[in-house]
């Protein structure tokens, strides 16, 4: 199993920024790809950014432009860099990665609260 630690979070005002960061211990397992999922109160989770080994970054349409994940394979760590922050990026973030062994896993982190206020 892929033991995964979350890092960052926490409560900003508007327009400010924070850095979340995972790092994945996979064992036997080979990381696929590693990303962050939110769920804002009252929602359903969905998806903030995620990123290939080989670095190619994928992002919501609402985050584009403010946030930047990025990857470093040899520590197995994600981090997202989250800049102008919204009331709207309120939410619980996941970490999420990918692991392969005998079969596809889906790895959770436990999650970080994220409040941005005015």
């Amino acid at each position: 199993q892929v033991q995964l630690v979350e890092s960052g979070g926490g409560l900003v005002q508007v327009g400010g920024s924070l850095r979340l960061s995972c790092t994945a211990s996979g064992g036997v397992h080979r990381i696929g790809v590693m990303g962050w999922y939110r769920q804002p109160p009252g929602n359903e989770r969905e998806l903030v950014a995620s990123i290939y080994s080989g670095g190619t970054p994928n992002y919501a349409d609402y985050v584009k432009g403010r946030f930047t994940i990025s990857r470093d394979n040899a520590k197995d760590t994600i981090h997202l860099q989250m800049n102008s922050l919204e009331v709207g990026d309120t939410a619980v973030y996941y970490c999420y990665v990918q692991s392969f062994w005998l079969m596809q896993h889906d790895n959770w982190g436990q999650g970080t609260q994220v409040i941005v206020s005015h």
